[in-house]
């Protein structure tokens, strides 16, 4: 009885979190040009227009070179941050895992702003460079999450074999340490990626009209003309965000089949 409850609720709260998506997904292939229900037909029209269409081809595209940008730059910095967090000697090391994760908790607005008025000074503002440092500002952290964890997975001992062998310590970490922590890098380089492409706070403060990325792209499209090309990109976002998820979940499956 009680068992057949907790399983009643967990699918009404799976219901209610993924009903907005469920909702907004036939919209994508609509042959009207209000986002309404009923459906008087089905139409790629929407698609197309997102491939053919100048401001939604250049944002993809944008959305691509700052992605792109943003997960190798967030990758290697949060990688090489969880390694220098792991050692337990580090002076202030709770302070210093804290300052990591500020960017995840303090207000997007405030972060543009902030990062505004420092881009001008360094005149990096309405470029690539500009957006791609504020992306990876707000996606380290999940890189140094993830990586902190597969890091903490490690067994040291595994480590202090291999030099107790003669092996130096760029060998350790090359044939060690780098290969058992890859689920965690693949995972964060992944979320780096995803808050990229989902970043739209940021990107109004930095990016100029070149840099329009597909999420400030749909935001402004909301402000001006509602049109169901957003359902349609929507809908890649859904669908690549389940994609995502399911690399993520191949991934830690396959690391998990190799330790065994």
């Amino acid at each position: 009885m009680f068992k057949g409850m907790k399983l009643v609720f967990a699918a009404a709260m799976v219901t209610f979190l993924i009903a907005p998506l469920i909702a907004i997904l036939p919209l994508a292939f609509t042959s009207s040009v209000f986002l309404t229900y009923p459906i008087p037909g089905f139409s790629t029209r929407w698609f197309e227009e997102l491939v053919t269409a100048d401001a939604w081809q250049r944002s993809i595209v944008n959305s691509l070179i700052v992605g792109s940008g943003t997960t190798l730059l967030a990758t290697v910095l949060g990688t090489t941050a969880s390694l220098g967090l792991r050692h337990r000697s580090l002076p202030l090391l709770g302070v210093a895992k804290t300052l990591f994760l500020v960017p995840m908790v303090v207000p997007a607005v405030v972060l543009g702003v902030g990062m505004q008025v420092l881009f001008v000074r360094l005149g990096i503002a309405s470029s690539y460079i500009g957006v791609i440092v504020a992306h990876t500002v707000v996606a380290i952290p999940f890189v140094v999450v993830s990586v902190t964890g597969a890091l903490a997975g490690i067994d040291r001992r595994v480590e202090l074999a291999a030099e107790s062998l003669g092996a130096p310590p760029v060998t350790v970490f090359r044939r060690m340490t780098l290969p058992l922590a890859m689920p965690g890098i693949l995972s964060g380089a992944v979320l780096a990626f995803a808050t990229s492409l989902d970043e739209v706070v940021l990107t109004l403060f930095v990016a100029g009209p070149n840099q329009r990325t597909l999420a400030r792209q749909m935001f402004s499209t909301i402000r001006e003309n509602i049109s169901p090309a957003i359902a349609a990109a929507a809908f890649i976002f859904i669908v690549g965000t389940i994609a995502i998820a399911l690399i993520m979940l191949a991934v830690k499956q396959r690391a998990a089949a190799s330790s065994a």
